[in-house]
């Protein structure tokens, strides 16, 4: 049996929180100082990125997280954590497409100090390794984070796993290739097909077309103009507004981007969401116009143990526009499902 639950909130935290999050989806992976300020564009000067990987660190330190490198094999995993393992699940979230561990911020803000928090940067992102040639396919993407599971000593306990669009997909996915690990599951707006919709979405089309049209390398960073950003910020919000001062950096590789949106992955959760056996939820702004919320009830209908919660007035950044209400959702969730697994083991 799954659950609906449909929520109306305002949104008075878009304008704040825009150029914080902008700037994150903009962040140049695994590269050092020197190469990331050659590789910077900004609406008033390079010195702006600087500024903004500054508050990404003074924000971490008001919030008690603590960034931590691990290497595996050929990879080193960047990653934030806060509190210890205790009686409970810890939770591990994997950020969106583009995005980076930070964007889970403003959802951890009334998250407990004492829950073990996990934030990962995912491979191709952020601090984490990102590999010439590597495939970033939603199983080869479930499989490396497996790989930080186990180097992070996850793996000894069951965790909770919680992905917002791309990494929704992952996480999805995850849980279908190692239900052991993942005893709960948080799926925020995740991406991928569920219908069989012969057209692509404006979002997909437009990348696919800013790509090609840069001529370069299937690896090379793809550079975006602040125009361009405006128009992605259209697609992803439901009323977006845009920080003229935000800096615009070189956010995603054109093969990570293909990679994710090849038919072999767009399909992977739709066709394994019948596999996932955890508690899961399901939230979406039903104004999302980049994965149509309509996938919430395919999920639900295929996962037995789920609930789905509706987004009135939302877009697909819900951590963005609706930072608050999907952190009491993701908040509530987990404690429902910790006191359930407990009132079992009484039993």
């Amino acid at each position: 049996m799954w659950e609906w639950y449909l929520f109306s909130e305002p949104s008075p935290y878009l304008h704040k929180h825009l150029s914080f999050v902008a700037s994150s989806i903009h962040y140049t992976p695994s590269l050092d100082w020197k190469s990331f300020h050659s590789n910077v564009s900004c609406t008033k000067s390079s010195s702006a990125s600087y500024t903004v990987l500054h508050s990404f660190r003074t924000r971490r330190l008001s919030l008690g997280v603590k960034v931590k490198y691990l290497n595996s094999e050929d990879y080193q995993f960047r990653y934030f954590t806060r509190g210890k393992p205790g009686s409970r699940p810890s939770v591990l979230m994997l950020h969106g497409f583009s995005l980076n561990k930070d964007m889970w911020l403003n959802t951890i803000e009334i998250f407990p100090k004492d829950l073990h928090l996990v934030c990962l940067d995912l491979p191709g992102h952020g601090g984490t390794t990102r590999l010439l040639g590597e495939s970033h396919t939603a199983v080869v993407q479930a499989k490396r984070i497996h790989q930080f599971v186990q180097c992070a000593g996850l793996n000894h306990n069951p965790f909770h796993l919680v992905g917002m669009s791309m990494g929704g997909m992952v996480a999805g996915v995850y849980a279908t290739l190692y239900p052991a690990h993942a005893s709960s599951l948080a799926l925020l707006c995740p991406a991928g097909k569920y219908l069989d919709q012969v057209s692509e979405v404006e979002l997909f089309l437009w990348l696919k077309k800013l790509i090609l049209s840069k001529d370069s390398a299937e690896n090379a960073l793809v550079s975006v103009t602040k125009e361009q950003i405006e128009k992605f910020m259209k697609i992803c919000l439901y009323q977006p507004k845009w920080n003229e001062t935000s800096p615009i950096l070189l956010p995603f590789t054109g093969k990570g981007f293909l990679d994710l949106t090849s038919s072999e992955s767009r399909y992977s959760l739709h066709d394994k969401m019948r596999k996932i056996k955890a508690p899961t939820q399901i939230i979406w702004g039903k104004e999302d116009k980049v994965f149509d919320s309509s996938g919430a009830a395919i999920l639900a209908a295929a996962i037995p143990n789920s609930q789905v919660h509706l987004l009135e007035k939302c877009g697909h950044f819900i951590t963005l526009e609706r930072p608050r209400t999907s952190a009491r959702l993701l908040l509530e969730f987990y404690k429902s499902v910790c006191d359930s697994a407990e009132q079992k083991k009484v039993a």
